[in-house]
């Protein structure tokens, strides 16, 4: 029997992934500029007509597929079915009150279309961070009180830091959407989420998919003069952030900072000003989550995996599987982990230079890390993959890393860690994997599979 021509599909897709693979992922899933938005509807809209609305997890894909399983919003009513495209439309979707929404479980899916911003008011015009500050802070101000050479390296108090706290609160009253269980939130095509931060605290069976996550900006960075040799300025907000929460799906976002990139930002009292926290954080006694096919681009701190060092209610918790993510120019926390059990397989991480570390071995974490590819530019060194963060163990196995995918190698990134650091790191987690869908690939695919299918804007189904 003659085979089968090839299909005009199966010839393009292999030239549409070397030219994602030579393409830095930034530039090939632009982020869409932020435009005013239009004035504000309290009522979404009914999603009469919108393809897939119900999508839940497959059986066996990670953690969150453990216990009853993440079905999200899968069992809203029609009325509970809904279409958002401004801040106020995504509240009134999730409950009407962003403050009380935490605790509606009414199942509910959600559809974003087109660009809602954080930062929108009920008139729908776009506030400013000086229409949050306290009346009493200002960042001139505030830099030339706690100026290390004047105030010291003391962590700053009195009223200035006072009206500082008091105007994050402000921001946090604005720019934090708070989510209630049984909820799903997807994106339609191009869909944004700027200047805000998803917050699932509490909120069991969530889906979050298809989403670009922009710019989650801190308009009030605090001063931790104690924070590392030098001191750092540290910022609060996450694109997306799961506390105390169960069974958690997030597939298919990107993850980015959009045109305000804090290597951009200025330099004070001798350290970079720093407005983003995490692109996706999972703390405060969450487990069970899946991050799947998500990409995280040109951001410095990409996934936090355990807030504390505190031994105690975190312990058994933070299950978290991360698979088929692609890290982008991001410089450290992908993952940094506590406590959890993390299998984090088939990734692709394409890092600078000047990254600090690609996976942090925490306290008492038990990470599983395997088939995973590692692209370093000049500079980025193999030794320097894993980071020790208080851990004892890591169960690593098939990685490959290369200066591009054409040169990937086999590379134990223990064995390398190890020559290279003291104290060693063990070989054993202490854990096997069993939630896992599909076979793990070969590491040496893994950059054309993720160049094909992560990131928002390339869900499938």
């Amino acid at each position: 029997m003659r085979p089968k021509p090839a299909t005009a599909a199966a010839l393009c897709l292999p030239l549409l992934a070397l030219t994602l693979l030579a393409t830095p992922a930034h530039a090939t899933h632009a982020t869409p500029t932020p435009t005013p938005a239009p004035a504000s509807h309290a009522t979404p809209v009914p999603a009469a007509h919108v393809p897939h609305p119900h999508p839940t997890l497959p059986a066996n894909d990670g953690w969150a597929a453990a216990g009853p399983g993440t079905t999200g919003g899968s069992a809203a009513a029609p009325a509970n079915v809904h279409v958002v495209s401004t801040r106020a439309e995504l509240v009134a979707a999730l409950g009407g009150d962003n403050a009380t929404n935490k605790s509606n479980a009414t199942p509910k899916v959600i559809h974003v279309r087109g660009t809602v911003d954080g930062f929108e008011s009920p008139d729908g015009t776009l506030l400013t961070c000086g229409d949050l500050a306290d009346p009493e802070y200002s960042l001139d101000a505030y830099l030339a009180a706690y100026d290390p050479a004047v105030w010291g390296r003391v962590t700053p108090s009195g009223p200035l830091e006072q009206a500082r706290v008091r105007s994050v609160a402000n921001q946090t009253r604005q720019t934090q959407i708070n989510l209630g269980p049984n909820t799903t939130i997807v994106g339609l095509g191009g869909a944004v989420l700027t200047g805000l931060t998803l917050m699932a605290d509490g909120a069991s069976n969530v889906i979050i998919r298809n989403i670009t996550f922009d710019d989650a900006r801190d308009c009030f960075p605090a001063w931790s003069p104690t924070d590392g040799t030098d001191g750092n300025w540290n910022s609060q907000y996450d694109g997306i952030s799961v506390r105390r929460a169960e069974n958690v799906w997030v597939d298919h976002n990107t993850f980015t900072d959009g045109d305000n990139p804090d290597s951009a930002q200025p330099i004070h009292f001798g350290r970079p000003y720093q407005v983003h926290d995490g692109g996706l954080d999972i703390t405060h006694t969450a487990s069970l989550v899946t991050v799947s096919f998500n990409r995280f681009t040109d951001h410095d701190k990409g996934m936090l995996i355990g807030s504390s060092n505190t031994v105690g209610p975190d312990v058994g918790r933070l299950k978290v599987t991360v698979h088929h993510n692609v890290f982008d120019g991001a410089l450290q926390r992908l993952p940094r982990v506590r406590f959890g059990q993390v299998d984090v397989y088939n990734n692709f991480y394409r890092l600078t230079g000047d990254y600090a570390y690609a996976i942090g071995v925490g306290v008492q974490s038990a990470v599983y890390a395997e088939n995973n590819a590692f692209v370093l530019a000049d500079g980025a060194a193999p030794e320097d993959l894993l980071y020790d963060w208080g851990g004892t163990a890591i169960t690593e196995k098939g990685n490959r890393v290369g200066d591009s995918v054409w040169s990937l190698r086999s590379v134990s990134l223990l064995d390398v860690y190890n020559a290279a650091h003291e104290p060693d790191l063990g070989a054993d987690a202490g854990w096997v994997p069993a939630l896992r869908r599909g076979p793990v690939l070969p590491a040496a695919v893994v950059p054309l599979v993720t160049a094909l299918t992560a990131g928002a804007d390339r869900l499938m189904i």
